[in-house]
């Protein structure tokens, strides 16, 4: 058995019919026939803008998807989000990722529970920035590293680089992820361990690649000269299993909790973000927070059609399920945001990556678009081709701010034009007898212009968002992220798939120690595949030196 989308929304047949229609109409046609498009395809909350009016839509179209949106039950999917039923069914959990940044007075135990921890994370950042914490030799702390992997690495490590210009410069803060050897120590030849705080960011603390990194980080700490019973001036834990942190060394004052109310990819608003607060300070954590509560806050109250979030969802699930897209380009034009893509392929592919319903029923219709991206304008030197030329239709989400940090005032400008031309040459494109014209008017003789012309048209008619900020500061980066969020959580609802599990992860894991046993004892099952069994002997066989 398998569940049809259309089994789902009655107005099946007239989304379908709008879809139809906008194979005949242009994106510039519709701005030529509706001087007033670009306002009335537009939404402002939050700090930030939503320009969709570059998108194959009209008030037939976005009626037709917010009824769809309503037969969901959208309105009433994100109540129970925000006042914390178990959206998330396979694990019987609520996702309350909304209540690491509610700002109000604490009521609900888990209200109570982010309040005291941050709090308590207070205290430590205030420590260690003042150099009242010292390391085992009496040093001030220099440099922080954070210790995670996915949601306990993404997300910090995402927001601390798009706040640079709010960095306080106390400390110094690095991030070691991966179970490669190569990049914890490259990192620690440069480091100083009289002088170097650990964060280790485990929920299980038993992820191979966080307990891999910390056991080599122990060992550096150790070999340096640093007693057992002295590493506790250079561990932090972020975990729920305190035991685990003590035993590897950590007092247990200086373990922080997690809580199975919250998400990974969802937990850089609790002291999953401890590194941002290292790095630009408390204030400037409490104020990225404040940004995403003011997101929360329009996600719960406006109308589903004046919804940031809701829009970004209802587009993306448009393009996915009617005009036949598979990917979605993010393109922020603000070069701190350069890791924004990395981050958003963990929060929306590990999101909504399902095959089956909330009930475990076989879908036959796509769910979670592939995204991916870069800064721009580096991108407009490489992919921007197939963007504007290729025969695939992506939808691009454009990011940008109107004013720059930095001093450098003609280069923003020319970063912000770019943007918007971008934008405009994707919508717009330049038809065959225009590229003819111009090429009449350089000089180009009439058998150049026939071979040539060709290859200079560009189809446009290519959908885009612009999504614009005054600025980028914690409280707008906060909304940003809270909107991508919520925007994954409508898709889920639309798709009617569970946003907040990620078991297909596991298998992997799973397997991957299998082979790493195998490895360490050389006996490979027989019963494996003969291309994993030729591939481990070949690795054995190139370490047995070792």
């Amino acid at each position: 058995m398998q569940k049809k989308l259309s089994d789902l929304f009655s107005n099946w047949d007239q989304l379908n019919t709008a879809a139809n229609e906008w194979q005949n109409r242009t994106l510039a046609e519709a701005f030529q026939q509706d001087t007033n498009r670009a306002a009335r395809f537009s939404v402002t909350a939050a700090g930030l803008q939503l320009d969709y009016s570059k998108n194959h839509v009209d008030e037939n179209t976005l009626s037709q998807l917010v009824a769809a949106a309503e037969q969901a039950d959208l309105s009433g999917a994100i109540k129970r989000l925000m006042r914390g039923d178990h959206v998330n069914n396979t694990e019987d959990r609520p996702a309350l990722h909304s209540a690491l940044r509610y700002l109000g007075e604490a009521s609900t135990e888990e209200e109570k529970a982010v309040a005291a921890t941050l709090e308590k994370m207070a205290g430590l950042i205030d420590s260690v920035h003042s150099g009242e914490w010292k390391g085992y030799t009496g040093e001030k702390i220099t440099d922080v590293v954070n210790i995670g992997i996915g949601g306990s690495d993404l997300g910090p490590r995402m927001v601390t680089k798009a706040l640079t210009p709010f960095h306080t410069g106390h400390v110094n803060v690095h991030f070691v992820a991966n179970v490669d050897g190569a990049e914890i120590y490259d990192l620690t030849r440069k480091l100083n361990p009289a002088s170097t705080l650990f964060l280790v960011a485990s929920k299980s603390f038993s992820t191979l690649e966080t307990l891999e990194n910390s056991l080599t980080a122990r060992k550096w700490m150790l070999d340096s000269g640093c007693a057992q019973d002295q590493l506790k001036h250079h561990f932090v834990a972020i975990s729920s299993k305190v035991d685990k942190a003590v035993e590897f060394g950590i007092d247990a004052e200086n373990v922080y909790p997690l809580w199975d109310w919250v998400g990974g990819r969802y937990s850089l608003w609790s002291a999953i973000g401890m590194p941002i607060a290292f790095a630009v300070g408390m204030e400037n954590f409490n104020k990225l927070r404040a940004g995403a509560g003011a997101m929360d806050q329009h996600f719960a109250t406006a109308p589903l059609d004046k919804n940031i979030p809701v829009l970004m969802g209802l587009l993306m699930f448009w393009y996915s399920n009617f005009l036949g897209t598979d990917t979605q380009a993010i393109l922020p034009y603000a070069y701190h945001l350069q890791l924004l893509p990395a981050y958003l392929q963990q929060l929306e592919m590990e999101s909504n990556g399902k095959s089956v319903t909330r009930d475990g029923v076989k879908v036959d219709y796509q769910t979670g678009s592939i995204v991916w991206g870069t800064e721009g304008t580096n991108g407009q030197h490489s992919f921007h081709q197939l963007l504007h030329q290729g025969t695939t239709m992506v939808p691009i989400d454009f990011i940008a701010t109107l004013q720059a940090h930095h001093p450098i005032a003609h280069q923003h400008k020319y970063l912000f034009a770019n943007c918007v031309a971008q934008s405009q040459a994707l919508m717009t494109g330049r038809d065959l007898a225009t590229t003819e014209a111009e090429l009449r008017a350089a000089g180009v003789s009439e058998e150049e212009i026939a071979s040539l012309a060709p290859h200079k048209v560009h189809p446009g008619n290519r959908p885009s968002n612009v999504i614009l900020m005054e600025k980028l500061t914690p409280e707008t980066l906060g909304a940003l992220i809270a909107a991508y969020e919520h925007k994954v959580y409508t898709l889920g609802v639309l798709w009617n798939i569970n946003s907040y599990d990620q078991w297909g992860v596991e298998l992997g894991k799973l397997l991957g120690t299998h082979i790493a046993n195998a490895i360490t004892t050389t006996d490979i099952p027989g019963d494996w595949d003969s291309s994993t069994q030729t591939l481990v002997r070949k690795f054995n066989e190139a370490n047995k030196s070792l």
